[in-house]
């Protein structure tokens, strides 16, 4: 069997190399259809032997199985009806009650009586009350000449105990003790800005008129600047 493929392929071999070297791009043509060619053969040899080795199909069939009609037969042509109910008992007679007022004894409830409290609220009636108080911060000016004395700032409380509006009213200065009897006071105002800045911290607790908080007016504070060293 090899021997018979050599003796084929040498010759075929032996001639595409000869028609190379004629012309290489012919020669490229001809075994591209020379190998198509092969290709298709093969594949109809194949399907031609494919189909020859099916086995013939020789499974049997059912047939269609049909059920005959048939009518069915109950067993039970007649229902029993039940029994009618038995008649129902005549209503029985209600008790007579005697509702007559009963004399001499006194049936009446007493309502309980609410208590009320005209006028008044959660929030009793009161004047303003200072809650909070920071100390001034003492002018270096006057730490650095010795001078004392105090300030009267006047303000606003508001409904919540804040201040507002802060004003100087008056300020007065000596060279002691301001509460010294023998001070000798005299008016200035080197103490206004230190009294109004200190005034804007205060809280108080604010004025309630008919249980509301209110605002007031015209407050009026005194501060007082005294040296320690003095």
């Amino acid at each position: 069997m090899g021997g018979l493929v050599s003796n084929l392929i040498l010759p075929i071999k032996a001639a595409y190399i000869r028609l190379f070297e004629i012309n290489k791009y012919f020669a490229v043509f001809v075994l591209s259809v020379s190998t198509t060619i092969f290709l298709f053969v093969l594949m109809v040899t194949l399907i031609s032997l494919g189909d020859s080795g099916l086995k013939e199909d020789k499974s049997v069939k059912l047939a269609d199985i049909v059920m005959p009609e048939r009518e069915i037969d109950t067993f039970m042509d007649e229902v029993d009806k039940p029994d009618e109910p038995e008649e129902q008992p005549e209503d029985i007679a209600q008790p007579e009650v005697d509702l007559q007022p009963t004399t001499g004894i006194d049936v009446n409830i007493p309502k309980p009586k609410a208590k009320f409290t005209a006028g008044g609220s959660f929030f009793r009636d009161g004047e303003y009350i200072p809650l909070f108080k920071i100390q001034p911060q003492y002018p270096r000016r006057a730490q650095e000449r010795g001078t004392m004395g105090f300030a009267i700032v006047a303000f606003t409380i508001t409904e919540s105990g804040t201040i507002e509006d802060v004003v100087p009213v008056e300020g007065y200065c000596t060279s002691k003790n301001p509460n010294d009897p023998e001070a000798q006071l005299r008016p200035c105002s080197i103490f206004n800005s230190a009294s109004s800045r200190a005034a804007l911290k205060l809280k108080y607790k604010p004025k309630i008129v008919d249980g509301k908080a209110v605002r007031v007016e015209g407050v009026q504070h005194k501060f007082t600047f005294i040296m320690e060293d003095s």
